[in-house]
């Protein structure tokens, strides 16, 4: 059987989803960790199918993945899934448009928790990820838990954890080492995995 996080043991519906990932021809991945708070940057992400592939993936490993997202985003009639599959809204507005404060906050307060972020910051090619999940969880002092969605191999979930140091280029480095390979759905749209260069 396929890992579960902290070796949870699995449920119907872990088996049932777990199932039709190994149908669709997916393999879960899910390296182990002694810590239960993280950020995951996950990537590639070049494809809406990408969000059913890892929800699935979540909840084939009963890994408690969150993810959050404008308060706006989570009013009738989408709320309801929204919260249902992990959603978290965040206001800005109570943070002083800090949003990286605001999840940072939210990480801290959690029991457990892998907040999945999509660092490309769009679907479609772009030079640089952007750095905000970076400094959430740098400000949150939790690791980072890097996540391939890699269609080349179908394989889906934590292949490694990064611990923030404040050194984003070197950081980043162990980030590209862990996604060597990874491919997305469409991989003539996906972003490489560096910072974007400080200015001046």
């Amino acid at each position: 059987m396929f890992p579960t996080w902290k070796n949870r043991p699995h449920t119907l519906g872990s088996r049932l989803a777990l199932v039709c990932l190994r149908l669709a021809g997916w393999t879960p991945l899910l390296a182990q960790h002694d810590g239960v708070r993280f950020v995951a940057p996950a990537a590639p992400h070049t494809a809406n199918t990408d969000f059913w592939v890892g929800l699935f993936w979540k909840w084939a490993t009963r890994t408690p993945v969150h993810f959050v997202g404008k308060h706006t985003l989570f009013q009738f009639p989408m709320g309801g899934f929204m919260r249902a599959v992990g959603g978290i809204p965040i206001d800005r507005r109570r943070k002083g448009g800090n949003f990286v404060a605001a999840v940072a906050e939210v990480i801290r307060r959690s029991d457990e928790i892998v907040l999945i972020v999509a660092p490309e910051g769009t679907r479609a090619r772009a030079d640089y990820w952007k750095t905000g999940f970076y400094y959430m969880a740098l400000e949150a002092n939790v690791p980072l838990a890097v996540t391939a969605l890699d269609w080349s191999r179908k394989q889906v979930g934590i292949v490694g954890y990064v611990t923030p140091t404040g050194d984003l280029n070197a950081d980043f480095a162990q980030i590209r080492q862990l996604l060597e390979g990874v491919q997305g759905k469409y991989p003539d749209k996906q972003t490489p995995a560096y910072p974007r260069p400080a200015e001046g």
